[in-house]
């Protein structure tokens, strides 16, 4: 974000400082610059302390053989319908809570928060009580095989019966950072990540007083360490500790508010729901070609998302400024951040997609995957990478529409180009045009800098400016 190549002056520091402990800044007024970065800052922080839950649990499940990891990743997969969930209440709760930030309207951010949560609580408690009596069965439709289905069983159970912890702390995080609060988001994730790397080992191997209790103790760790986030988010909110603060006076229904909120999410999650039916729709077209391409494909595209993340940091910064800066009757001002943004992430992703294309070699056998994978790592980055500077622009796009509330038009969007342009170009590519693995690749660049040439005419059409949240 910065033009000089020196040392970092003590006002840099103090922005560092600032974004991490938290700010009072006025997102509606001052240096979008400076707003981006005091939003991006503690957002990559936070976005890489949720990366670590996987990696974590990953980590410690490996030494209890093949088939608990097998059990472990099925249920990671299913936890992914969840997520879909918990992103597309969170990305309503953003664009609520922003909204109304930026109208100088407190008391209707907190109402609007308690109709977050109120809605999140009934969505955890449908899918916990099915889950939980289904997840044996959902292992089944998974391929598990029974081995990996009798140990895996209550691993799933908890983790999907109990997902109101993953839920809620992503809608919840999703109304601090609404709020401008992106600091407490990040202190959330770190408090519950240093909770599930102290009880990973002792529940998983039964260290000390705590029962041994495997892969189900994986499950056990993690949701204590989110559930323990979720119960300082609620401090922070009802303490009055953080830049939005619910009373008791707030604690009632508003249909009114409730009816938008709910027309927001439900787009936005239909939008999740198409991302993530596109890339398992990829996966099972990359897994024809053996062993080796899906191990290939799934490390490459583990290092490509680990290092989005300081990209999502800024997309979401993007989204927390368009929607205060709408509620403050400053469209212009929202439309600056958005070039901004999408600016600083295309400088950002150009550099890194050159890193990627010249040393792909060395990064893929940083991870050590053996001869007959680190071929088609190595290409699958090369390729993705080319697409780099598309898609900063297409991230950015479609948090920007989510910011102002327009969750429908970024939901079409991925539809037209996942669903009837990505699969079955890559289905082509990869069989009828003889490509193998490679089509898959080269549909993932050519989809996704669609997605952002799209993205970019619908956003200069203005539309979303006169969504209402």
């Amino acid at each position: 974000m910065y033009t000089t190549t020196e040392a970092p002056s003590p006002g840099k520091w103090r922005l560092l400082r600032e974004a991490l402990a938290g700010t009072q800044q006025d997102f509606t007024e001052g240096s979008l610059s400076r707003g981006i970065a005091l939003l991006a800052i503690p957002t990559i922080l936070e976005l890489f302390m949720e990366s670590l839950f996987g990696v974590v649990d990953a980590f410690w499940i490996a030494s209890l053989g093949p088939e608990a990891m097998s059990a472990a990743g099925l249920t990671e997969a299913l936890i992914w319908v969840v997520f879909a969930v918990a992103m597309g209440l969170a990305t309503a709760a953003t664009a609520t809570i922003a909204r109304r930030t930026g109208e100088k309207d407190p008391e209707g951010a907190s109402v609007a928060a308690v109709q977050c949560i109120a809605c999140g609580i009934v969505v955890c408690v449908v899918l916990g009580v099915v889950c939980a009596f289904t997840a044996p069965h959902l292992l089944g439709l998974m391929n598990a095989t029974p081995t990996a289905i009798a140990i895996g069983s209550s691993y799933a159970r908890i983790m999907l019966g109990c997902n109101f912890a993953i839920v809620m702390i992503f809608l919840i995080n999703g109304i601090f950072r609404g709020a401008g609060d992106a600091a407490v988001a990040m202190r959330t994730l770190w408090l519950a990540n240093l909770i599930n790397l102290a009880l990973d080992p002792c529940f998983i191997f039964g260290l000390g007083p705590f029962p041994k209790l495997g892969v189900t103790g994986a499950a056990v760790a993690t949701t204590t360490g989110r559930t323990c986030g979720v119960l300082y988010q609620l401090w922070v909110l009802f303490g009055g500790r953080s830049r939005i603060a619910v009373a008791r006076r707030h604690l009632r229904l508003d249909w009114p508010v409730l009816r938008q909120l709910l027309k927001v999410a439900r787009t936005a999650m239909a939008q999740y729901f198409v991302a993530t039916a596109s890339w398992l729709s990829l996966a099972r077209i990359n897994a024809a070609f053996g062993a080796g391409a899906v191990a290939g494909y799934s490390l490459a595209i583990r290092i490509i998302l680990f290092v989005l993340m300081p990209s999502w940091g800024i997309c979401s910064a993007a989204a927390t400024l368009v929607g205060q800066n709408l509620g403050a009757k400053k469209p212009e001002r929202s439309e600056r951040a958005v070039w901004l943004a999408g600016l600083y992430n295309m400088t950002l992703l150009s550099a890194v997609g050159v890193v990627f294309f010249t040393a792909a070699r060395p990064l893929v056998q940083l991870f050590r995957p053996g001869d007959a994978v680190t071929p088609f790592a190595v290409t699958c980055l090369r390729y993705v990478s080319l697409g780099y500077p598309f898609y900063a622009w297409g991230m950015t796009m479609e948090q920007a529409f989510n910011g102002a509330g327009d969750t429908a038009t970024p939901t079409w969007i991925n539809l037209c180009c996942y669903w009837m342009f990505q699969i079955p170009l890559a289905w082509y590519l990869a069989n009828s045009a003889g490509l193998g693995p490679r089509g898959v690749y080269i549909a993932i660049c050519g989809a996704e800098s669609l997605l952002a040439v799209v993205g970019i005419v619908w956003f200069r059409r203005g539309a979303w400016k006169r969504a209402v949240v």
